[in-house]
């Protein structure tokens, strides 16, 4: 197989982060995959209003293709299109048809056509299977040729061996430089510390124990929240609410903030290695980074070098208390090297490459993380 695979990727949507986590892991991943040489046609529902909160035109790195969530009729022309491309992706997640197409991609094989399975959110999905054996979606992963996950490391590549995956390879969350880097300060954004992520049910107890505690506990200290759902939820007089903050503003964001928190929802504590979106974009910006403690985060920064961690909100109310501006910039400029040197997506686009039996270029590193 050569270079120059032209892939065709259905998943939940490239162009708008509203309600939409992957957005950031999306974009990371099909500009490097553009870079080196592939053609990517992006295939997403009109739906959960993305289209009308866009964040971004359609890119010259990818071919969007929108299709309605009214019926079937359209998916279908997008499936019968997808049969040209050499790989066929069906992402976890898209949130309309998703069974439909899980099974449907698998009809798209042929010789010189693989066919892979991306989960964004592999934790969820596994214990989804777990509880519900019925679950047809278990029967389709042994046909697969790949299974990729936004993270997990061995215990997710174990679990999905253990339900017949050919090949399961973790490609983690990494840093788009293009996209996350040092920006100016804004002052709407000032505060001791920022924590960004929409109100979701199995995260929503994590932000009242990591970041609603913090904020009781320093009283005179600005907390901001940023994100969807926060509106009717009573808050700490001293945190700020910011509303959706698009894709744009978070450099801002990251660079204005003494210290931004990283909270996992609760099934990527549970597994570990899987490092949220917003651990790389805090990084890239050489913000400080303050995350809740999870397995394997040294294999991305070094505690206590690059990243502070906390195990309670009593933690991250004492991170903040003794954090120094000079402390915050010497933690943020650390991180900033290190994804810089091993944890981009061209990075994880090599590993892809590799999984898909295609020779690797110069962009790997020996601390990358593989499980």
């Amino acid at each position: 197989m050569s270079r120059g695979l032209r892939i065709a990727f259905f998943g939940s949507s490239l162009v708008s982060a509203y309600w939409n986590g992957a957005a950031t892991y999306y974009r990371g991943l099909i500009r490097a995959l553009h870079s080196r040489g592939h053609r990517v046609t992006f295939y997403e529902p009109d739906a959960f209003g993305r289209q009308q909160h866009r964040d971004m035109a359609d890119p010259n790195w990818a071919r969007v293709v929108v299709y309605t969530e009214q019926g079937t009729a359209d998916v279908e022309r997008c499936l019968e299109e997808a049969r040209h491309a050499d790989v066929v992706v069906k992402a976890s997640g898209v949130g309309v048809f998703d069974a439909l197409l899980e099974a449907r991609v698998l009809d798209l094989k042929r010789p010189g056509t693989q066919v892979v399975f991306w989960d964004v959110d592999a934790p969820a999905t596994l214990e989804r299977l777990e509880h519900h054996p019925d679950d047809p979606f278990r029967a389709l992963v042994p046909r697969y040729d790949h299974v990729f996950t936004y993270g997990g490391g061995e215990p997710v590549v174990s679990a999905y061996r253990a339900l017949g995956a050919r090949q399961c390879v973790p490609i983690y969350n990494a840093l788009d430089p293009s996209t996350h880097h040092p920006a100016p300060m804004e002052a709407r954004f000032t505060g001791d510390l920022a924590f960004l992520g929409n109100r979701l049910p199995d995260r929503e107890a994590r932000v009242e124990a990591f970041f609603l505690k913090a904020a009781e506990h320093l009283p005179g200290a600005r907390f901001l929240l940023g994100g969807s759902g926060w509106e009717a939820r009573p808050l700490p007089s001293n945190v700020t609410r910011l509303g959706h903050v698009y894709t744009h503003e978070h450099n801002a964001l990251n660079c204005s903030a003494r210290a931004v928190l990283n909270i996992h929802r609760d099934s990527m504590a549970r597994f570990g290695f899987s490092p949220a979106t917003r651990v790389f974009e805090a990084a890239g910006a050489g913000a400080c980074l303050i995350t809740d403690a999870f397995l394997g985060v040294e294999l991305f920064l070094e505690p206590g070098r690059e990243v502070l961690v906390a195990r309670s909100g009593e933690e991250v109310a004492e991170h903040v208390r003794r954090l120094t501006d000079a402390e915050a910039r010497r933690i943020g400029q650390a991180a900033l090297r290190r994804v810089l040197a091993g944890h981009t997506y061209l990075h994880r686009v090599s590993q892809v490459e590799a999984a898909l039996g295609l020779r690797t270029g110069s962009a790997t590193t020996t601390r990358e993380c593989v499980a």
